[in-house]
């Protein structure tokens, strides 16, 4: 069917400056891929670190490659947990958002700020967003099917060449829309 894209659950996870990875982990340590991800390069790590706020801890598993900047990604239901505010905000947007704790095996790590809620977003290789009639930063709505039927509105459309075309919501949205199975797909709708 047109315009439909697969809707990816993307749970609590945490990516790390190489800087702060050697001090959870020690000196020269690397992360090695456990599983590729649907983005091109990107994988999930059998590192975890332990994360923590001032109610709770939860651990999380770290992404790789390493950034350019420590960025805790959570649904609403893990901030509760950890007792954090945390803003919905792209990837990469940190400034004014809370900090956190980071333990692992070879340290603990204060980040003063990091924690969000992805946005609700799209990634699109140029190619699929011309197919769709988007372009980068444009706001749709995702309509899912099914018995908890929904609409997911405010989804962000980000356009690079480097990317694969899915979308990406957390655990929380997952679980509203009942969205499981093998390639669960939502209808886009532009604004």
């Amino acid at each position: 069917m047109a315009n439909q894209v697969i809707i990816e659950g993307s749970g609590r996870h945490i990516h790390l400056k190489q800087e702060t990875l050697e001090k959870l982990f020690g000196a020269g340590f690397q992360l090695q891929v456990k599983k590729m991800l649907s983005q091109p390069g990107q994988f999930a790590s059998d590192s975890k670190v332990e994360v923590t706020g001032p109610k709770g801890s939860l651990k999380m598993s770290v992404l790789g490659p390493c950034r350019n900047a420590d960025q805790v990604e959570l649904s609403f239901t893990d901030a509760r947990v950890l007792g954090l505010s945390c803003p919905v905000r792209e990837s990469g947007d940190l400034a004014g958002t809370p900090g956190c704790t980071l333990t692992g095996p070879a340290g603990s790590v204060e980040i003063s700020e990091g924690c969000i809620i992805a946005k609700r977003h799209i990634h699109f290789t140029p190619e699929d967003a011309e197919k769709f009639g988007v372009k980068d930063k444009d706001i749709v709505q995702v309509a899912v099917e099914g018995d908890r039927a929904l609409i997911f509105d405010e989804v962000v459309c980000r356009v690079n060449a480097s990317y694969a075309t899915f979308m990406h919501v957390d655990y929380d949205e997952i679980n509203a829309g009942s969205i499981f199975g093998k390639d669960p797909v939502g209808t886009v709708i532009k604004k």
